[in-house]
């Protein structure tokens, strides 16, 4: 008897873990605004420095790129501190939607400045800044908004879908951001991503029906940085966190430069690069939803160590195709890494405590990677693109080979205190999730 492969094909489908991701009544209204923006980020990836390059001193390049860079999520790290009295008991989706709204309102006026010769170096910092303000706070509201629907078996899912929508906009948006710098230039550009913030921002403000997402009524001063400090898993995990993605920073200005100065190449070379990283940012999500069975420490360190071996090629001179190539791999590591951490947060704090925790996470993460890429102007002056690019790969991967020492002694010392118990560092051994929260919900 043959089998129909419609119902073949619902069977698998149904039996993925994410499945109840998708089919969910809240997450399938919110899914669509999130992938419309997500495309319009992955071409400002490229928008922003060209734009930044066109405006600024031929002499000062380097810097106005790297400011540039930083200012388009810096200030999304002060929001976190300077906003979570005010913020810190708003709903999900409305923590995401006027985060979305200001990003739609500040980018928008980038292009119409420009179109009236208003726009100047200075001065599209200042709105890239401007535009990030809430950001950690927005994405503090998606991943709240998984952890509140969701059961938490489906976290991990969850956070994959939404790394797998990100990634997919990597590798679509670069070409398109390509086309229309061509024909109208890298502000029209931005022009396309203030408006798809702008559908974003209604779908979170008035699709997202109210009492579709459970609040948690339990009010708490508890600030998110001291609700890290109390958990020591999540401490450590920041703090590597912070580390990894400082010493990615220096990229963001480094490879455009490279592209640009020593390969002579135009945006499309550059678009070549992003696009690699994105299509294994993509495979590496949809991967991600496959790793429950995984132990979270020794994956985090595994991927640190990979990720910098796999940059070294472009500071040692590689050709320009394993360049792509081995980016494109570091781009496969990049998902699990996000993904498996945000969901260790979100298994281990009280849903009190949530989003203010999530803000402090995005706000350590979105301040150390443009505070890296800060550091790539004056790496790049000094070192040259090449030279900034090698010490990135490197540091990388010191890193990662540093926390597998610490991870190693400290397996070996829980062992000895706790024969037969191997389950150190293990996001889901339940003992030490209890440990965790027990933490996270001392005064």
């Amino acid at each position: 008897m043959e089998v129909p492969v419609g119902l073949v094909l619902r069977c698998v489908t149904r039996s993925s873990p994410y499945w109840p991701v998708v089919s969910h009544k809240t997450l399938r209204r919110v899914l669509p605004g999130f992938a419309v923006s997500a495309l319009g980020d992955g071409m400002a990836v490229l928008a922003v420095s060209w734009l930044a390059i066109e405006l600024a001193p031929a002499a000062d390049r380097g810097i106005w790129v790297a400011l540039a860079a930083a200012a388009y999520t810096l200030s999304g790290a002060a929001g976190a501190v300077l906003l979570g009295r005010f913020l810190r008991h708003r709903g999900p989706a409305q923590l995401a939607g006027w985060d979305a709204s200001l990003r739609a309102v500040a980018l928008g006026s980038i292009p119409i400045l420009y179109a009236f010769g208003a726009l100047d170096v200075r001065g599209y910092v200042a709105l890239l800044a401007l535009s990030s303000f809430l950001h950690s706070w927005g994405q503090a509201g998606v991943y709240t908004l998984i952890a509140r629907v969701l059961p938490e078996r489906d976290y991990l899912a969850g956070n994959a879908v939404l790394s797998g929508v990100g990634s997919i906009a990597t590798v679509a948006g670069p070409p398109l951001a390509t086309l229309l710098i061509i024909f109208g230039g890298p502000a029209t550009v931005l022009a396309a991503d203030a408006a798809t913030f702008l559908v974003l921002a209604l779908t979170f403000l008035f699709f997202v029906p109210k009492g579709s997402v459970p609040e948690d009524d339990r009010m708490t001063r508890s600030a998110g940085f001291a609700v890290v400090r109390r958990i020591p898993a999540l401490s450590g995990l920041l703090a590597l966190s912070f580390a990894f993605f400082f010493f990615f920073g220096p990229v963001y200005v480094a490879l455009p430069l490279h592209v640009s100065d020593d390969l002579g190449a135009s945006a499309g070379v550059l678009a070549a690069f992003y696009t690699a990283f994105g299509i294994g940012a993509v495979l590496g999500s949809l991967l991600t939803g496959f790793l429950s069975t995984w132990r979270l420490w020794p994956t985090t360190v595994g991927i640190i160590i990979g990720f910098g071996t796999l940059m070294l090629p472009l500071g040692l001179g590689a050709p320009t195709v394993v360049s792509v190539v081995c980016f494109g791999f570091a781009g496969l590591l990049w998902p699990p890494y996000s993904t498996l951490s945000t969901t260790l947060f979100q298994r281990s704090t009280p849903s009190a405590l949530l989003p203010q925790a999530l803000a402090a996470s995005s706000a350590v993460r979105v301040l150390s990677v443009p505070l890296g890429t800060a550091l790539g102007g004056p790496l790049v002056a000094a070192l040259g693109a090449v030279g900034a690019l090698r010490l990135s790969g490197g540091a990388i991967a010191v890193l990662g080979v540093a926390a597998a020492t610490v991870l190693a002694l400290r397996t070996a010392r829980t062992r000895r205190a706790s024969p037969g118990d191997d389950a150190a560092g293990d996001p889901r051994d339940a003992r030490d999730a209890r440990d965790v929260e027990g933490a996270g919900a001392r005064p």
